[in-house]
């Protein structure tokens, strides 16, 4: 499964992968490999990642795109 709206939020975010990677304390070549469906998170993981673009884990990983964009607003 590629996971689309991470690279979507990365940009978003004006990041490069190197620069998520180390925020959230993986390689970058993992961080590569969730984006293009290589690789799937751990839990753990999924969860580091929600935080640091302050979405939820659902919202990230299981919403359709046509319920949920990338672009739509932060959660508090």
């Amino acid at each position: 499964m590629r996971f689309q709206r991470l690279e979507d939020l990365r940009i978003d975010a004006d990041k490069t992968q190197e620069e998520i990677a180390k925020a959230i304390g993986i390689t970058k070549s993992s961080w590569a490999m969730y984006e293009r469906g290589e690789r799937t998170p751990r839990d753990e993981t999924k969860m580091r990642i929600a935080e640091f673009f302050g979405r939820s884990i659902e919202e990230i990983f299981f919403s359709t795109p046509s319920t949920n964009s990338a672009h739509s607003k932060k959660v508090s």
